[in-house]
């Protein structure tokens, strides 16, 4: 294991510490507040500066993020709210999502609310608001590296409608600032079944700043209004309480590897200590199952955030996935296996803050 500038073997970190959790690991809590009563976080901390919170209740998603000390992610004002308070009819789901790390949209619908088949849908689907069963949260030592990995199942489910099971794992590692992320999701009934899925990632200050830049892979970009315009997609703004959000369609070109990688440079990052630093956070993904990149660009006030979001699908919902021909539909058994690594990188040339 390699930690805080110097390689260790297990028997020698373990020298130093009375228990692992000492220097990082997996603990979990219950919320016991408003409308967060009941629910738990799973919280993780590699030790090497990133700390993260899962919250099994809802979707298995993350809710905060952080690294050393300072936040990645926009969370929203309503907070980890227990799922019980969720309404799923139209845009209901903006009562109580988290905002967060990142959100499951899907697994049956995703996008804008409407109808499809004769049933309705409401936003982003069921997902991000779905308690996980089968939860492990486990940290373990594979020869001189410890692995913290957390499992979890969530399925959506409807009496004569569809039947799809996620099964999802979030593994870390002590020593290293990565998450990746292992989704298998099958259909367990026994008709064709739509599968919507978008990975809502949602970046925040003071990760983002007039200061940050933001790369993506390349390849067109197109407004989901015709009207808006394109210019200062890679860019950020000061909180404005007149900006109106706006969404981007980033075509993906082809890659060697079969991965795309969006990259969010603060060059002014604040570190423990009152210092700041260059830092690089970046998303990965494979493209297989995830050929579509959508962007949410909200610097409103107190609604202040990016959104990058792997996809196999638009924003606009079901029907209009149909309509396009591009609705994914998974056959009974047939199943579908999503990839995602979040990484940060900060620079060890620091500087002192004004």
């Amino acid at each position: 294991m390699r930690l805080h500038g110097r390689q260790y073997t297990r028997r020698e970190i373990e020298a130093h510490v009375g228990r692992m959790e000492q220097l990082g690991g997996i603990r979990r809590m219950a919320l016991a507040e408003g409308n967060e009563t009941g629910a738990t976080i799973i919280a993780v901390r590699t030790g090497a500066g990133l700390a993260y919170e899962v919250t099994p209740d809802k979707g298995m998603d993350i809710s905060m993020a952080a690294f050393s000390g300072s936040s990645l992610a926009w969370q929203s004002a309503n907070g980890d709210a227990h799922p019980s308070y969720y309404d799923d009819q139209g845009t209901g789901w903006l009562r109580t999502a988290a905002g967060g790390l990142f959100m499951t949209c899907g697994l049956i619908s995703a996008g804008s609310p409407g109808m499809y088949d004769g049933r309705t849908y409401g936003q982003h689907g069921r997902a991000h608001h779905t308690p996980a069963r089968q939860v492990s949260a486990e940290s373990s030592w594979v020869g001189d590296e410890m692995e913290l990995i957390i499992r979890g199942v969530i399925e959506e489910t409807s009496i004569f409608g569809g039947h799809l099971r996620l099964r999802r794992e979030i593994r870390s590692r002590m020593g290293e600032n990565a998450i990746v992320i292992r989704d298998l999701v099958e259909n367990a009934g026994f008709k064709a079944c739509p599968h919507m899925m978008l990975y809502h990632f949602n970046f925040g200050y003071p990760l983002m700043t007039e200061e940050t830049k933001i790369r993506f892979p390349g390849g067109k970009v197109k407004a989901r209004e015709a009207e808006l315009p394109i210019d200062g997609y890679d860019r950020w703004e000061q909180p404005d309480a007149n900006y109106e959000e706006r969404v981007y369609y980033h075509e993906l070109p082809e890659s060697p590897d079969g991965w795309a990688e969006v990259a969010v440079h603060q060059p002014r990052f604040p570190l423990a200590a009152g210092i700041t630093a260059p830092a690089t956070l970046k998303l990965a993904w494979k493209t297989a199952l995830l050929p579509r990149l959508v962007q949410w660009k909200m610097p409103g006030a107190g609604v202040h955030a990016l959104g990058i979001e792997p996809a196999n699908c638009g924003v606009e919902g079901l029907e209009v996935e149909r309509q396009r021909g591009t609705l994914r539909m998974l056959e009974p058994g047939e199943s579908v296996q999503y990839e995602l690594k979040l990484s940060i990188d900060a620079s060890m040339d620091v500087e002192e803050e004004s």
